[in-house]
């Protein structure tokens, strides 16, 4: 599973076709033609963690690794849960499915001989999985149509007692049966449901989910099954220290490392520990990205939504002009302009570290230009179709990416990553129409000689909502802010801190334009849809737009969704989504920028470790190379 997070510009954390991604068979439905793609640019590479080598790994050893803190919860759908939970999760618990480096989903033999889905058009859909019959939990229990049971009725939402979040798909399932023998479990949806292998990964024993007392319970640290390469052997949240050690049960290849330490280190402090050697492997983005700001108060870790189920925000504030200054509970500033300066100091003071291999790719991460279609002038389709169109992606990923070492590839999809399976720039379903035409027609004139448009006395002034003291922000707002002058348009960036972000601005509507990112993972049919569904009114008459926080939707749109996320054919579901996102880029919800920069320090005597991009550690082949 991947949790879904909103993550701000470059990275703090704030709050797929063909192949096995689905069944196979069936044509795909007749659509509406969609604009060619646009000729072909450089595209991100989403990952850098070379091939294993197990033979040059030695046998032994224990790994550092830092973490953000010492998670509340190794149970990936509590409430608590964060990115850090989802990693440990996955060196202790079953996915059946795993990405890989294309974010297709790929069954896992460690945990699953075979997957069998009934082909399109045939009801109802049924899904047999065939499990690995060396899979047991650790106290020996095999794995079995028990433990996908007890899941089940933990995230179908039908039992207000289990107070975590709940993933799509649960819901769509009717029964789950064991099979012809012990190992093969047989699951029956009771509408279509094409992404099917989002589910049960990770995959908890029943006594872990079999109760709402236990599904609730908060990491103790005492005895608790699991069936991964590595058990839980010491935890002290005070201490801000997870110790891993391999499982003796463990079915698999042997794992290399005998022990992994998961160290709670703050990002201004990670190189530090790494020039003093106390830590082996060490995301640095937030490091690099925010290197001169003040280091924040420790906080409690941030709660991320649910990838299908996110929570729904406040209903947005009264649209205002929009040179009026946010009225938030936390006051914006302006962005820190020595922001890039003090980032590239601490990448070359990374990069220069004996030792240490900066491994550098683009995240499986959507940055964005989100615009706010309830604040006027936005509510006007034509201003936002003429902003979308002045945007020059390159430019802008130019200014964020290259001075990081990464290839400047602007996106051209709100739903896929450059290197993922199905990826198509779709901006020119846009057309040629010139933007400063498009602003003429809608009133905005520019003054002889040049200048901010204006209209009736007022000008075309939009502010930029940026995450507070990040540098990868302040680059982009820096950029769009030239790119967009030249067309009349004029940008006043205004920062948040991480806590804020969300909350007081695009819960409330409390924004013209705001930067920020998206995960981008194997299954966006179910995952994207809430980012672009049509915002309806609540019980009180006021718009609820729960995740879209640009506020713009239309029924055409939802219904793509929907019928991608029923679709069993591959090629059929992607074609959807390729509607889908035209729709998006005509409707001027938001302009896709560039995949979010992930830098990650690892030790060079360390294997198998580095930006893993869609997929997550192979634990059983992280280790230290053989001397």
């Amino acid at each position: 599973m991947r949790v879904r997070q909103l993550t701000a510009a470059a990275a703090a954390l704030l709050l797929a076709a063909g192949g096995p991604a689905g069944c196979s068979g069936a044509p795909a439905p007749a659509r509406t033609p969609v604009p060619a793609p646009v000729p072909a640019v450089p595209t991100a590479v989403t990952g850098d963690v070379g091939p294993p080598d197990r033979d040059a790994v030695q046998d032994g050893g224990t790994l550092r690794w830092a973490v953000d803190a010492a998670p509340a919860t190794l149970n990936a759908y509590q409430s608590a849960a964060t990115a850090d939970t989802a990693l440990l999760a996955h060196a202790l618990y079953p996915s059946l499915f795993r990405p890989d480096e294309h974010g297709r989903p790929v069954a896992d033999p460690d945990y699953l001989e075979s997957a069998d889905c009934t082909p399109p058009g045939q009801r109802p859909q049924v899904v047999t999985y065939r499990l690995n019959p060396h899979a047991v939990w650790s106290d020996g229990t095999p794995l079995s149509a028990a433990d996908f049971t007890a899941q089940r009725a933990a995230l179908s939402g039908l039992d207000p007692a289990y107070t975590g979040t709940r993933p799509a798909g649960y819901d769509a399932i009717d029964s789950i049966t064991p099979g012809a023998g012990p190992q093969e479990v047989r699951v029956t949806f009771r509408q279509p449901y094409a992404e099917w292998q989002s589910l049960f990964g990770p995959l908890y024993p029943a006594v872990v989910t079999g109760s709402p007392a236990a599904f609730n319970r908060p990491l103790t640290g005492g005895p608790e099954p699991t069936a991964g390469p590595f058990l839980l052997s010491g935890y002290d949240a005070a201490g801000g220290r997870v110790s891993l050690v391999r499982s003796p049960s463990w079915w698999g290849e042997r794992p290399k490392a005998d022990r992994i330490d998961f160290l709670a280190t703050p990002a201004e402090r990670r190189l530090d520990a790494l020039d003093q050697d106390r830590l082996d492997i060490a995301p640095l983005t937030a490091a690099v990205d925010r290197a001169g700001a003040a280091p924040a108060a420790p906080a409690a870790p941030a709660t991320p939504a649910a990838p299908a189920t996110p929570a729904a925000p406040a209903a947005p504030a009264t649209p205002a002009a929009p040179a009026t200054a946010p009225a938030s509970a936390t006051p914006a500033a302006a962005p820190p302009a020595g922001a890039p300066v003090a980032a590239l100091q601490a990448l070359r003071r990374a990069e220069a570290l004996p030792g240490i291999t900066v491994h550098r790719a683009s995240a499986a991460s959507l940055t964005q230009l989100t615009l706010n279609a309830a604040r006027a002038p936005l509510t006007d389709p034509a201003v936002r179709q003429a902003l979308v169109r002045a945007v020059d992606r390159r430019r802008i990923a130019d200014a964020a990416l290259t001075p990081l070492g990464l290839a400047a590839a602007p996106l051209g999809s709100h739903l896929l990553a450059g290197d993922q399976d199905g990826y198509r720039d779709n901006s020119s379903a846009l057309g040629p129409v010139d933007p400063g035409r498009l602003l003429d027609a809608a009133g905005w004139k520019r003054p002889a000689g040049g200048g901010t448009r204006t209209r009736n006395g007022g000008s075309l002034v939009l502010t930029l909502l940026i995450p507070a003291d990040s540098a990868t922000a302040r680059r982009t707002a820096d950029a769009l802010t030239a790119n967009l002058a030249e067309a009349g348009i004029a940008l006043r960036a205004v920062a948040a801190p991480a806590e804020a972000f969300v909350r007081d601005h695009l819960a409330t509507g409390d924004y013209d334009l705001a930067l920020f990112s998206w995960p981008a993972g194997p299954h966006p049919a179910v995952e994207q849809r809430a980012v672009y569904a049509k915002p309806r009114p609540g019980a009180d008459g006021a718009l609820e737009p729960g995740s879209n926080y640009g506020r713009s939707g239309t029924e055409e749109i939802d219904r793509l969704f929907d019928r991608a996320a029923a679709e069993l054919d591959p090629a059929g579901r992607i074609a959807l989504l390729q509607e889908a996102d035209t729709r998006i880029w005509q409707l001027g919800h938001s302009v896709p920028l560039y995949q979010r920069p992930d830098l990650v320090a690892v030790r060079s005597d360390v294997a198998a470790a580095g930006a893993w991009g869609f997929t997550w550690p192979r634990f059983q082949d992280v280790g230290l190379l053989s001397r």
